[in-house]
């Protein structure tokens, strides 16, 4: 009897050392410079015209690796339009498709909402732009070691809606624009 029970203790410490340590949340950012590409109709109805805009954009996620393939936080950014510079502020989720391990390319989704504002959008005299709702689902690619920077290769869409009031002529009453951009994204950046 005593030899089983000491055959047992015995067997503890390798139980012990076999269980994997607990995952514990970290800071995590992606920061990414690329382009927008889109179509805006524009002009009367009898003389519309439609043109392909190709715009830059930037944008920084910060937030915490809640578990190995899940990060959630906020996402800031700098869209440059022809006609507006918007700000998105939005909350975003990162997710990775594949269990890490240690593999050096890995698939991700992003999601990110929230709101474009106009902080650093210069208006002409008479103009007023505002932004608006924002949404921005994607997918893309890490490049690295789960354990140290990654290079980071990103296609998104992203729907931005933003206000414009223009200046008056003698014979109108109102002169309002809505906007909305519908935009393709490819974007290169870091991850760390």
């Amino acid at each position: 009897m005593k030899k089983i029970l000491l055959m047992l203790l015995g067997l503890v410490p390798t139980l012990v050392a076999g269980q994997t340590e607990r995952f514990k949340p970290v800071f995590t950012n992606m920061t990414e410079l690329g382009a927008s590409f889109g179509q805006v109709r524009y002009g009367i109805q009898a003389a519309e015209s439609v043109s392909k805009r190709v715009n830059l954009t930037a944008q920084s996620f910060n937030g915490i690796q809640l578990r190995p393939r899940l990060a959630i936080g906020s996402t800031i950014g700098v869209d440059w339009y022809n006609s507006a510079l918007l700000i998105p502020v939005c909350a975003g989720v990162r997710y990775d498709l594949a269990r890490p391990g240690q593999k050096n390319l890995r698939v991700f989704s992003s999601f990110d909402t929230g709101w474009g504002f106009t902080w650093l959008n210069e208006d002409p005299s008479g103009y007023k732009t505002t932004g608006g709702w924002v949404i921005s689902p994607g997918i893309g690619f890490r490049v690295g070691k789960p354990t140290s920077a990654n290079f980071i290769m990103s296609l998104s869409y992203k729907r931005q809606e933003a206000e414009a009031d223009k200046p008056l002529f003698w014979n109108e009453l109102a002169k309002h624009e809505t906007r909305v951009y519908n935009r393709m994204t490819v974007r290169l950046g870091i991850s760390f």
